[in-house]
């Protein structure tokens, strides 16, 4: 399992079976906060569903797929960031996060991010992070742009969120770009 500390009372780490129910809460306990920007909000309806997300994640760890990992601040699960869509031959994989609505805006997730892409660079074989995100979510590109980040492009009309297809920004980050800003 993965453990990433952040600080003293902030870290990443794998979601465990027994975080069901704290998963599910903090997804209900943010659900308007969380659905404009997130289809898998509405699907989430109970506890079974949060259980079920942690079940596959450990799927994918083990079959070098992916990693989800939960954002824990003072032993409470406040978010999640992951990776995914990993491509080992290209070495290449997207990342994903949200956080509830009692913590936006604290600066938590720029600080978990940094831990996550330090982790994902130097411990897996990969080159490029890319963050994908629609048009409209202001705060992504905020974050994204922060930790440097360059928009590479936006894919007309490519993602249904919500019913209403819209347009896709695809930013990327390599890894020799993040080895000058880490120094």
């Amino acid at each position: 399992m993965v453990t990433i500390p952040v600080d003293e009372t902030l870290l990443l780490r794998t979601f465990e079976p027994s975080d069901a129910a704290d998963l599910f809460d903090a997804i209900d306990s943010s659900r308007q906060h969380l659905h404009p920007w997130l289809n898998w909000v509405s699907k989430t309806t109970k506890p079974e569903h949060s259980l079920s997300f942690i079940e596959q994640s450990h799927q994918q760890l083990n079959n070098q797929e992916g990693l989800a990992l939960a954002i824990v601040l003072n032993n409470k699960i406040i978010g999640g960031m992951g990776m995914h869509k990993w491509e080992p031959d290209i070495k290449r994989a997207q990342i994903g996060y949200w956080i509830t609505a009692p913590y936006e805006g604290r600066g938590i997730i720029s600080k978990a991010l940094n831990k996550f892409i330090a982790y994902l660079f130097e411990q897996l074989p990969l080159n490029k992070i890319e963050i994908h995100f629609v048009a409209a979510n202001k705060r992504s590109a905020g974050v994204a742009a922060k930790l440097g980040f360059t928009i590479e492009g936006v894919i007309r009309q490519s993602f249904v969120r919500n019913g209403i297809t819209e347009d896709l920004v695809v930013l990327g980050l390599l890894k020799s770009e993040w080895k000058i800003q880490a120094s």
